[in-house]
């Protein structure tokens, strides 16, 4: 195996070492498919003991995008939480919190808070943007 800096894996090897544990392939295979040593592949495999973790999905109760662009225009015109949790046919303390939970009425911005999510790698549903989610 290869000497000297140590790089990790990208989520698209990951998916591919669980697709070949699948299949039956050995440690020692999958380690040298990806040129790592097997350590490294029994660990990963360890962590869920084995058994491939569930794909990631956002809430259904979270707010989207649109839901979030609707209440950067919403505090633009001047709107009221309540007025603007109406519109959402969301609770006005979802909003609230919402609001406050990102600087306030002053700063609450949807399309930063997009780009806050790209620097920190955490999905939006991509943001309504054609880049990929690593």
């Amino acid at each position: 195996m290869r000497q000297g800096r140590r790089y990790g894996l990208s989520a698209a090897q990951r998916t591919d070492i669980w697709c070949r544990w699948k299949a039956g392939e050995s440690l020692h295979e999958i380690g040298r498919a990806f040129d790592k040593d097997l350590g490294s592949i029994q660990f990963l495999l360890s962590q869920h003991g084995g058994i491939a973790p569930a794909v990631r999905r956002r809430s259904q109760r979270t707010l989207t995008l649109a839901e979030r662009e609707d209440i950067s225009r919403g505090i633009a015109s001047g709107s009221s939480i309540r007025e603007i949790a109406r519109g959402l046919q969301r609770a006005a303390s979802t909003v609230s919190r919402e609001v406050v939970g990102h600087g306030g009425r002053s700063l609450y911005r949807a399309n930063q808070l997009c780009d806050r999510r790209r620097a920190f790698l955490l999905p939006m549903e991509n943001c309504g943007r054609s880049w990929p989610v690593n």
